[in-house]
């Protein structure tokens, strides 16, 4: 059996603290500020999650900051340190430059300890995506992989790993600058809701936009159900919310009313990326056969 490796995630990532724990998963917490008030401890340690998006609603201003290479050299120094195997899962490089400092940090470290085997990967995604990307890490660990032989599996099959969003405003997403293609919507319009996709790159673009709320779930679901072969089953779907859980249980519902689904994980969206994307958001992520690209060219509705 191949030695076994530590894995660390940072809180973009929206896993359950009880899973974090059972699995032995280490965090990385992403620094937000809400009205210039810092919280560094990741997660709702520090703010109830309907207090922050209760003072998102009501006009407070989010942000959040990247980790920056001098945390990642800390961390890869006490697994290289004692010559520890560690695979790190980060915020897609699309929305933070946090890949980026893991990759500055890692050249950094190799310097002082040039057998280390340290694998940042850039998850082209947040929130429940990188979610899903990381129980196929534990998965693969438990299995025996090793962190190289995990890394490697995890970087082809991360682009089949797809994810949709609807939120209930742009103004979030528009003010943290994380969605590309904004002037499709020709501006904010009363009822209309966008329908947003990740891109195989890991960023955001608006692909279409439909009336009323209940549309643009069914929308959502409709890009998961265009995908599979009839009576087919998907394993997992992964929904995530901010401060919505009445509509991510509507959209589980309409899904699973045409699809058979063996299991469904729904999570709160977490402060760094509610900070982008404002109370109301819905999430949808599942694993396909087809890659992002495949999708995009393919299948996505108009």
């Amino acid at each position: 059996m191949s030695k076994s490796f530590a894995i660390v995630v940072d809180t973009s990532c929206d896993i359950s603290q009880e899973y974090l724990e059972a699995n032995d998963i280490k965090v990385m917490p992403i620094t937000f500020m809400l009205d210039d008030v810092e919280h560094s401890m990741g997660y709702w340690q520090e703010i109830d999650a309907d207090d922050f998006y209760e003072a998102l609603g009501n006009g407070a201003i989010a942000k959040t900051a990247q980790i920056n290479p001098d945390a990642f050299v800390a961390s890869y120094t006490e697994y290289a340190s004692k010559d520890e195997d560690v695979l790190y899962l980060v915020l897609s490089s699309g929305l933070s430059a946090t890949y980026q400092s893991s990759q500055i940090a890692l050249t950094e470290i190799k310097e002082t300890y040039p057998n280390c085997n340290i694998y940042p990967i850039d998850g082209i995604g947040a929130t429940v995506l990188n979610a899903a990307i990381l129980e196929m890490i534990v998965d693969k660990r438990t299995e025996g992989l090793s962190a190289a032989e995990t890394a490697e599996y995890i970087e082809k099959i991360k682009h089949h790993v797809l994810g949709f969003v609807t939120v209930d405003d742009l103004m979030y997403l528009h003010r943290g600058g994380r969605l590309s293609k904004l002037s499709a919507l020709g501006g904010s319009i009363i009822g209309i809701k966008p329908i947003i996709c990740i891109e195989p790159d890991g960023t955001l673009a608006l692909k279409s936009k439909v009336r009323g709320r209940e549309a643009a779930l069914r929308q959502i679901a409709t890009q998961l159900k265009q995908t599979l072969a009839p009576n087919s089953t998907v394993d997992t779907i992964y929904i995530s919310h901010s401060n919505c859980e009445e509509d991510a249980l509507k959209l589980a519902d309409i899904i699973k009313a045409d699809v058979n689904v063996n299991r469904v994980v729904i999570q709160m969206l977490g402060p760094v990326i509610g900070a982008h994307v404002g109370p109301g958001a819905v999430v949808l992520v599942f694993t396909s056969d087809l890659t992002r690209e495949q999708y995009n060219n393919t299948f996505f509705v108009k």
